[in-house]
């Protein structure tokens, strides 16, 4: 069978064959996006309860507003992750539907944001005593979950996927963390005096925003990964994450614990007015565990973005030889007629 010039049979192409029944180049969905929402979901709960029994096993009045407000980001991070892993579930079953609209994708993901806002202020109201916090925090939920909806509804998903599931591993992290601060506090030379206690709670901090960046960027690197073995074998045509993904993936547990902090102080900032008012000692507790939070949330931002996009350079082989053109001036021609060149040339030119 003769070969129409210009053209390359399917068998000697590099290039992987595609079915012109899969459409390449959509955007690709966020996997595993049912099983996150669940998780997430039940993470949250999960806080909205025990901040219920702190407060039920308090006295009334005082000390109900401190452990309120000590409770408070806890109960909002996990808001914010719900939020954004519910509507990423969501936006992949719009897509299926259908199509993988913008708009349609991204009011999809505030709806599903606002209906587990709604779900978990209602819950606060029926559930937690009569208060005057009780509406706070409420109130403030129910907004993290919708801001968290608005961050899904952004057309990288798995990207946003990558951050929601380090986000969320993050937070499951530091609670098993606190176990450890006792013998870290003793590991790092805390003693009688105020001064030692500060410097060992400053090292213990540390440690614990750390390893907490380190686990948001693998887990966004392992999701990110994941996301792309699951893409290519839908579509074989699916374009490759770039590293601005990896960056970015890595980053977002950190930036979605400053945007955890920024909702605490704005919707919350009654809550913890009241609880500084308390006491000196209180407020100057509450000052202290708000710069830890965001000392906290910029560790772990460039720590979980610097750690995945190193994992991700190691997955980049070196540049192979052959692809590198070889211009046909660098070397003489050699003539048809090798009995009549000069042997040293022939010999230069091999």
């Amino acid at each position: 069978m003769t070969k129409q010039p210009g053209r390359v049979p399917a068998a000697e192409s590099d290039e992987p064959a595609v079915d012109p029944a899969i459409p390449s180049g959509r955007p690709v969905a966020a996997p595993g996006a049912a099983v996150l929402a669940l998780l997430a979901l039940g993470w949250l709960a999960a806080m909205l309860w025990s901040t219920r029994e702190a407060i039920a096993s308090s006295a009334a009045g005082v000390t109900a507003i401190s452990l309120s407000a000590f409770a408070l980001p806890g109960v909002i991070s996990a808001a914010l992750v719900a939020g954004a892993a519910v509507a990423l579930a969501f936006g992949n079953l719009l897509s299926r539907r259908y199509g993988d609209g913008v708009t349609l994708r991204f009011v999809g993901a505030i709806g599903a944001g606002m209906v587990v806002g709604l779900a978990a202020a209602l819950a606060i109201n029926l559930t937690y005593f009569d208060t005057s916090t009780t509406n706070v925090i409420a109130g403030t939920t129910a907004a993290a979950a919708i801001i968290g909806g608005a961050v899904a509804g952004a057309r990288t998903a798995p990207a946003v996927g990558a951050a929601t599931a380090a986000a969320l591993g993050t937070l499951v992290f530091v609670v098993v963390f606190s176990r450890a601060r006792d013998p870290l506090f003793d590991l790092f030379g805390a003693g009688d005096s105020q001064e030692s206690l500060v410097n060992a709670a400053k090292w213990v901090s540390r440690t614990e925003s750390l390893a907490a960046g380190l686990l948001a960027g693998l887990l966004a690197f392992g999701y990110l990964r994941w996301a792309r073995r699951q893409a290519v074998r839908r579509d074989s045509g699916a374009p490759a994450l770039r590293w601005p993904a990896y960056l970015l993936a890595g980053a977002g547990p950190g930036l979605l614990l400053l945007l955890a902090e920024v909702i605490i102080r704005i919707g919350g900032r009654s809550l913890l007015d009241l609880a500084g008012a308390l006491s000196e000692a209180d407020a100057v507790a509450q000052t202290s565990l708000g710069t830890s939070r965001v000392d906290n949330g910029i560790w772990v931002l460039f720590v979980g973005a610097l750690t995945a996009l190193i994992a991700f350079g190691r997955t980049l082989g070196p540049a192979r030889p052959d692809d590198e053109p070889v211009a046909a001036d660098d070397s003489p021609a050699l003539d048809a007629d090798a009995d009549d060149a000069d042997p040293a040339e022939v010999d230069r030119a091999r």
